[in-house]
């Protein structure tokens, strides 16, 4: 039985990463406890990113105890497993406010600590970034160390050998360590997956060089003296069935695989690698959610999690809606949709469960692939299968598809193929704030020829939007929020909407909301409170941002003297400018008082998405708030 880690009270006393030098190995181990006990208890009582930050608490205190980071430059790809980096850096005393609304960010931002020197969210950035602070050290005539901590999932994307080929050609020193613990958010897939998780044990290897060394020492005259230099260059043979030959063709010195929870060993290669004076990668072996079970167990529903109960990792029952979620809706509607049409493919980008293809996978294995963490692979292979008669259905969440733009725009609407993509977790997604806010995806959009671009305002209109995209020859997008609907009821069979055509939710004579997606029941709710106030307002759900219902519009601008535009996208270049757009060609604007809701020209950060919602005025409240403002100003 292992020994049990000494308990010990140090958390408290630690202010800045200098005080993390000061511990000795017990100390450390004590330290790495009450790292796990604290992030256990926030994430247990108000969500976050678990599994991710518990296997990498070792490496942490490692790579503190090795480096000086008061000059010293630590890069964290993603984030996800950040927490004990935040709690090392002086934000102990502020961790209960994680991921909520003005409290401490779920990533690192170089807004919020000095410590944080790259703001990061999304994947494979960490190493580029590494080596643009290395060039600069070396251009100032520093020589402080500079090190980047990547996942192996995050190495699967394009941008990490990017990276790493530039760095290796430039031969600056550097440090990237690759926390390899066999998983991203999913579970990883393609080639480099099934390298890296080539992991060949202790045993193994001494066997094979023992078997050598006696094969060899068979051999007359010469056998002996080759036997000596097999076990001379012995580590020659492990580099050779290790990842080590791929790094080490990057031109990068390789070590590993190591423990990534023996923080003793960790410290002594870091110590060693400061020796160098060219680029390194330390390959360390980690386990995702280390030393809580049930994240042990289940990596995958504990890497994002709500809130839980910690003795059991059971959620905690709340009285929500009992609704299901979009996603969940989009998943089961594609399958059904699939069972009668053998064309439809479905891709995701290294999150099946968290895309709702899941259940896709599970029942069409032939016309499903995760192609990982690469977006722009996901869209061009797409576009292959759409030249051969395929209906590829693309499911991406809408701020990592922004790294797809021009592969949308070059190799799908420039050729009008049949790709169909659903960007799930579009708007304002709350707690994991400005980096995975889907707040753009119609302003980048809808500007593209060939395409054409909506959004439901249900779970039932989900559905057509589906049908309706896979019925037409051309390219689609679909955009949807994170969360529940109304519980509008859905079809097997969904009916195809006519493309370009909305539909009146309510009539008016005072006013006229004009919205569509997540803001359409949010606007009928405020129109239909707005009545006991004395105001009758119109709500029209365009459905279609391209191309848009403008015979519609151009009545409805006919009619009503005063128009509201409500979004959940970013204002700028967005669906009310569209509208405004359409109107001003039409010669409609004259004599009109026209307002716009949306995102502002900022970046959002954190917080529940009713709280955020709210903040922007885009609920309900601002809404009647706003139709308040134009009926009486």
């Amino acid at each position: 039985m292992p020994n049990e880690p000494m308990k010990t009270n140090l958390l408290s006393q630690i202010k800045k990463p200098g005080d993390v030098k000061k511990l000795d190995i017990t100390q450390l181990e004590g330290l790495a406890q009450e790292l796990r006990d604290t992030i256990l208890g926030q994430v247990s009582a108000h969500g976050g990113h678990l599994a991710p930050s518990l296997g990498v608490i070792e490496l942490t205190l490692a790579l503190f105890k090795a480096y000086d980071l008061e000059t010293d430059k630590l890069v964290w790809d993603v984030g996800h497993q950040a927490y004990a980096h935040k709690l090392l850096t002086g934000r102990l005393d502020t961790f209960d406010t994680l991921r909520q609304k003005g409290g401490v960010s779920g990533f690192p931002r170089m807004a919020e600590s000095r410590y944080d020197h790259f703001g990061v969210g999304h994947s494979s950035t960490s190493i580029s970034a590494a080596l643009g602070m290395a060039t600069a050290r070396d251009l100032k005539g520093e020589d402080n160390e500079v090190i980047a901590v990547i996942g192996d999932g995050s190495l699967t994307a394009g941008l990490a050998f990017e990276g790493l080929n530039q760095a290796g050609d430039m031969g600056r020193k550097m440090v990237v360590v690759l926390n390899d613990n066999e998983m991203s958010i999913s579970k990883n897939v393609g080639a480099l997956s099934q390298f890296l998780s080539r992991k060949m044990s202790a045993p193994f290897l001494q066997r094979l060089k023992a078997d050598v060394e006696g094969l060899l020492s068979t051999i007359p005259k010469i056998g002996d003296d080759l036997a000596v230099y097999a076990k001379r260059y012995g580590d020659s043979v492990k580099s050779f069935f290790t990842p080590g030959i791929l790094f080490e063709a990057f031109h990068f010195t390789y070590v590993g695989p190591i423990d990534g929870h023996n923080t003793a060993q960790m410290i002594k290669v870091f110590e060693e690698i400061k020796k160098l004076d060219k680029p390194a990668l330390v390959h360390v072996l980690t386990k995702k959610g280390k030393g809580y079970e049930p994240a042990e167990s289940d990596p995958t529903h504990f890497h994002g999690v709500g809130e839980f109960i910690p003795e059991t990792g059971l959620a905690r029952k709340f009285s929500g809606s009992g609704l299901p979620s979009y996603t969940s809706i989009f998943g089961s509607t594609l399958c059904n949709l699939a069972q009668r049409d053998d064309t439809i493919f479905a891709i995701t980008a290294a999150m099946p469960e968290g895309t709702g293809t899941e259940c896709f996978r599970v029942n069409y294995p032939e016309r499903f692939i995760d192609v990982g963490i690469c977006e722009q692979h996901a869209v061009t292979f797409a576009a292959g299968l759409a030249t051969q008669g395929f209906k590829p259905a693309v499911a991406i969440y809408s701020t990592f598809m922004q790294r797809a733009y021009d592969q949308i725009i070059h190799d799908v609407c420039l050729q009008n193929l049949n790709v169909n993509f659903f960007l799930d977790r579009s708007g304002l997604v709350g707690e994991d704030g400005a980096t995975h806010h889907g707040a753009f995806d119609l302003s980048y959009m809808r500007h593209i020829p060939n395409l054409v671009l909506m959004a439901p305002k249900d779970e039932a209109e989900l559905a057509r939007m589906m049908a309706t995209a896979f019925a037409y020859d051309g390219p689609c997008a679909m955009r949807y929020p994170r969360g529940t609907g109304v519980g509008a009821k859905v079809s097997r069979t969904p009916r195809k909407l006519a493309i370009g055509k909305g539909e009146l939710m309510r009539d008016g004579n005072d006013a006229v909301i004009i919205t569509l997606g997540s803001r359409v029941y949010p606007a009928v709710e405020a129109a239909m409170e707005l009545e006991s106030s004395g105001f009758d307002v119109a709500v029209f759900n365009t459905r279609f941002v391209k191309p848009m219902p403008k015979k519609q519009l151009l009545e409805l601008a006919g009619r009503f003297e005063k128009i509201l535009l409500v979004e959940e996208n970013a204002l700028a270049g967005g669906f009310g400018s569209a509208v405004l757009e359409l109107l001003n060609e039409a010669d409609a604007l004259q004599g009109r008082v026209v307002r716009r809701l949306g995102i502002p020209d900022e970046f959002i950060e954190h917080g529940t998405q009713n709280e955020l919602r709210a903040m922007v005025g885009i609920d309900k409240g601002g809404i009647k708030a706003a139709i308040r403002e134009i009926c009486t100003g």
